[in-house]
């Protein structure tokens, strides 16, 4: 638009739908999205490119509302811009089954929507990430088919939240140029304001981290101001940009600068008074005039060129570049990449899951050609290294290797980014008791199925000498009652091969829990069974007596008291178990017949024994913190050893025939 009186209704509309949509609602949030009006204009009429046929046009503009509470804003110009959402969907803002819901939500029915946030700091560091997969994309394939910016909108509470730090810092050091980020500096927080609790110079602090900065001042309503900061920001290329915006909240209302105005706190008296300083019809909800809807389709549609054109380079791409591209894009390898994995003889030299886990990474470097692999300052001791491969860097920015440093959280975060950005497949790897650091962002990687390999390695009691604040006792429990990631806890190097092939074929986030130590390469294992979660490893000539179910490193406990149990007498079914969640989906003819409901049934593993009563009837694990010691000495001492399990097999087996 460049009409100012345009400007000035369209500015006005805007605040209208924030009033609206969370009144219509008596739920929501409108003073940040009344106050970020002006911005959101901005930058949907005058800087972003997007084209609205195509939300997901891979070379768009990205846009990530990190204050996600002030949702009703990103909806109302999704809805003025044409990407799928009409004023019914406004109307029915946070109401069950639509497609507004209360903070913005990836998915089919969420056009538009480009990661889901709303925990305040994630927003951040999927744009940090976003970034860094635009960046590799077009070191790797040229500007020709991919070069966009990424823009996320924060607030006082994103960067007070630990996230942030963490991923602003990294964003810094990698020097990603593409990245602009503004601040809402609003001075309110829901207690009040912010000098309640927050006295710190973020300028300051992200001038440190390396970032340019722009302090824009009070210029929340100046919509040039606005944009010539903006363009100042976008002129950088070797470094993240922060834009300081000066706003008030809930602005024009009678409750501007108010805290209550975080939330809902507009009335029909204070809206209607609003609406009458805006120049709107106080009598009309989702207010929207036709030549303003007129104005701003047009808008949306201003991409559409730059998209067919980007449309014809990707199609005249060579085949071989183009398939890469292709095969990127959906996350996956290349055609026979599955035939790169390893394989291992079953009695060969045991070897830890992390070292197995570490050699398929390496063959699959070549053949899943969007594989970015880092560890947070654990490259080597998880075994998510890419030889080779280049070191991700300003220098580099073509190289694979991403050094996440000690930022659990912003690794977790940012490679959420990364696979809703599309075009890699983004690991890291750390140890399993630090996956508590990253919990949030993997929750949400699970809610929005962000495509992501989380290596956890060090994965229970037998981390040994650490001790206790490195052992991990709870994380496995805590992980399975996580919707929608799929945990693998693979028995050897061959369970491990065939989880990557799960890992890579699946369409969500993907949890390996591999151990330390080296265990042994097994007989009996097979793909097929790990991909159904559970099967039979190894079974007795002649009727079962008892099931072992083992997980991980505990399947050859079970195997060696199968045979302590065989010698007498007592014949003893082996269940590999790697996958709750995969065995769950299973149909229950196959649960029934590789866990027979009539044979009485004992769980092993290294870990706390919460939610084994779903599968067993008797479960031998740590129901307690670990140990410093050796760690054959801890696993032996709590339990976690072939005579210890055989003699709880023989308990349980006296109880179930003792008579009732």
């Amino acid at each position: 638009m460049t009409d100012p009186e345009l400007d000035e209704r369209a500015v006005a509309v805007l605040r209208g739908l924030a009033m609206d949509g969370p009144h219509a609602a008596r739920s929501g949030h409108q003073g940040t999205a009344m106050a970020l009006a002006p911005l959101a204009h901005v930058l949907w009429s005058r800087v972003m490119r997007y084209d609205a046929d195509d939300p997901a046009w891979p070379d768009r503009d990205r846009f990530v509302l990190s204050a996600g509470h002030a949702s009703i804003l990103l909806y109302s110009m999704l809805h003025l811009t044409g990407q799928g959402l009409e004023l019914d969907d406004l109307r029915a803002f946070r109401q069950w089954g639509s497609r507004t819901p209360g903070h913005p939500e990836v998915g089919p029915d969420h056009p538009g929507v480009e990661v889901t946030t709303g925990p305040l700091g994630q927003g951040l560091a999927n744009a940090v990430g976003m970034a860094v997969a635009e960046r590799w994309l077009r070191a790797t394939y040229g500007a020709e088919i991919c070069d966009h910016r990424t823009f996320v909108v924060c607030g006082d509470g994103d960067l007070s939240e630990g996230v942030s730090h963490e991923a602003a810092s990294l964003a810094g050091h990698l020097g990603l140029g593409r990245l602009v980020a503004v601040y809402d500096d609003n001075h309110i927080t829901i207690d009040g304001s912010t000098e309640l609790a927050l006295s710190d110079d973020a300028p300051a602090r992200f001038r440190a981290y390396g970032w340019h900065v722009e302090v824009l001042g009070a210029v929340g309503d100046d919509l040039d101001a606005i944009e010539a900061g903006l363009r100042r920001a976008l002129a950088v290329d070797d470094r993240p940009s922060l834009v300081v915006l000066r706003t008030h909240i809930g602005t024009p209302s009678p409750r501007t600068d108010d805290h209550e105005a975080h939330g809902y706190a507009l009335f029909d008296a204070d809206i209607a008074t609003t609406k009458e300083r805006l120049g709107l019809p106080s009598d009309e909800t989702f207010h929207v005039p036709d030549d303003l809807l007129t104005a701003y389709r047009a808008i949306g549609r201003r991409g559409a060129a730059a998209r067919r054109a980007w449309t014809a380079r990707h199609d005249a791409l060579p085949e071989d570049v183009r398939a890469r591209w292709d095969a990127g894009w959906r996350a996956t390898g290349t055609t026979g990449w599955a035939d790169r994995l390893p394989t291992w003889e079953p009695g060969s030299a045991p070897i830890a899951t992390r070292k197995a886990s570490a050699a398929c990474l390496a063959a699959l470097t070549d053949v899943v050609p969007g594989l970015l692999a880092g560890g947070a300052d654990l490259t080597g001791n998880t075994g998510v290294g890419l030889p080779g491969a280049g070191h991700q860097s300003a220098a580099d920015p073509a190289g694979r290797q991403i050094f996440f440093g000690v930022r659990e959280h912003a690794m977790a975060a940012t490679m959420t980014g990364m696979a809703r950005h599309g075009g890699v497949l983004p690991v890291g790897g750390t140890f399993f008791v630090f996956s508590d650091y990253m919990r949030p962002a993997v929750r949400l990687a699970a809610m929005s199925r962000a495509k992501v390999v989380h290596v956890w390695t060090h994965d229970s009691v037998g981390v040994g000498e650490d001790g206790p604040t490195h052992q991990p006792v709870e994380q496995l429990a805590s992980l399975r009652a996580l919707p929608g990631l799929q945990l693998l806890r693979p028995a050897d190097a061959n369970e491990t091969a065939a989880a990557w092939r799960l890992a890579v074929d699946h369409d969500g986030p993907t949890g390996l829990v591999l151990t330390r130590q080296d265990v042994p390469v097994l007989a009996g294992t097979h793909p097929e069974g790990v991909g159904r979660g559970a099967y039979v490893l190894a079974d007795p000539e002649g009727a079962v007596d008892v099931v072992l179910i083992g997980t991980g490193s505990e399947v050859a406990v079970c195997v060696d008291a199968a045979a302590r149990l065989a010698a007498e007498g007592i014949a003893a079914r082996v269940v590999s178990m790697p996958s709750w969640d995969r065995f769950a989906a299973q149909p229950e003819a196959y649960r029934d017949a590789v866990l027979p409901p009539a044979l009485p049934r004992l769980a092993v593993e290294a870990g706390t024994t919460f939610g084994w009563e779903r599968w067993a009837h008797r479960a031998v694990g740590i129901d307690r913190f670990g140990a410093s010691a050796p760690a054959g000495t801890v696993l032996r001492e709590l339990g976690i050893h072939p005579d210890h399990v055989s003699e709880a097999a023989r308990r349980l087996l006296a109880e179930r025939r003792r008579p009732t």
